[in-house]
């Protein structure tokens, strides 16, 4: 969801460079809700490589049926062996790129230095664009989504079926790779503090793969949350976050999500990896607050840290709450 999000800039500028071009968007079949949604995409193509385009053949139709649609050029926003090899296929004259992962099979390339995180994820995209031919001089960096008025309209009967009268905060818990999840427990008192301070109702959103920790953290809390885990979709989402005062949330996509349509977000992040870190991958808005206090370790191991996630636990609740104080 972030690597989508973090595209919209580069797709938006390049409508706006190429106002008759026919522009397509290929993304993963999860995310295609959230692509379908950018005006600026004449089509949105999902590739699912772990079902329906898992094996060769499927591969080589997938290949055939994009050669027929005779694309000019094919920007290659994140390197992948596979995703390269799919451009060289369909015969797409002008394919750009970063020199990774086959990246030979590109006609135009830079270097791969995303890992030091000398640039946020939303430079590089527009630095793709430029070294496609285009001026990104006057780019306008931020993504913005809007959610759609049905979803909204959904949203707000929903919330008032369950009760929500005042501000309501999201928490997301969830993320990718234990060395990003901030401890649930803080996560629970944190909510509990500004659910009193504000008579916020609190909604707990998440995959399905975080159910689990929902109803962990939902009997660690004093007042019982809203619980949404495992039932939102991308619009779903977006139309809740923004009903919402405030998202407090891990290094994720649902951060970015929040930042695009406009609603003040708490980030928290963990990770002592350049290539990781809020300068590259903070959420682009002025109302945010990046919170990231790593010990002096050096390489990250991830999640196979031998020193408990210090960079995490170095985040107390108190710090969360001051950040949306500073927010609400």
């Amino acid at each position: 969801m972030g690597d989508v999000i973090l595209s919209i800039p580069a797709v938006r500028h390049l409508r706006r460079v190429c106002p008759d071009a026919y522009i397509a968007f290929m993304v993963s079949s999860d995310n295609r809700e959230l692509a379908l949604e950018e005006e600026d995409i004449d089509e949105v193509i999902g590739y699912d490589k772990r079902s329906a385009h898992k094996g060769f053949l499927s591969n080589l139709k997938f290949a055939r049926e994009l050669r027929k649609k005779k694309f000019d050029i094919a920007i290659a926003l994140h390197p992948s062996t596979r995703g390269h090899l799919l451009l060289f296929a369909a015969g797409i004259p002008r394919r750009i790129g970063y020199n990774k992962k086959w990246g030979h099979l590109l006609t135009k390339r830079i270097p791969h230095e995303k890992q030091y995180g000398n640039k946020h994820e939303v430079d590089y995209n527009l630095e793709l664009v430029r070294l496609s031919g285009f001026d990104i001089s006057d780019a306008d960096r931020q993504p913005r989504v809007l959610a759609g008025e049905k979803k909204l309209k959904e949203m707000g009967m929903r919330l008032k079926e369950l009760g929500a009268t005042g501000a309501v905060v999201a928490i997301h818990a969830g993320a990718s790779c234990r060395s990003k999840r901030w401890p649930l427990e803080r996560f629970a008192a944190a909510a509990d503090i500004l659910s009193e301070k504000y008579s916020a109702e609190i909604v707990i959103v998440g995959d399905g793969a975080s159910i689990k920790g929902a109803l962990d953290m939902e009997k660690m809390m004093k007042k019982k949350p809203f619980d949404m885990t495992g039932e939102l979709g991308v619009s779903e989402l977006a139309a809740l976050f923004s009903m919402c005062s405030l998202v407090i949330s891990n290094d994720s996509g649902p951060a970015h999500l929040a930042a695009a349509v406009g609603t003040p977000v708490v980030v928290i992040f963990g990770r002592n990896d350049p290539g990781l870190s809020p300068a590259r991958w903070a959420p682009v808005t002025d109302k945010k607050r990046v919170l990231h206090s790593p010990p002096a370790c050096s390489p990250c191991l991830a999640h196979n840290c031998e020193i408990a996630f210090r960079c995490l636990s170095n985040i107390t609740v108190q710090n969360v709450v001051e950040a949306a104080n500073a927010l609400l």
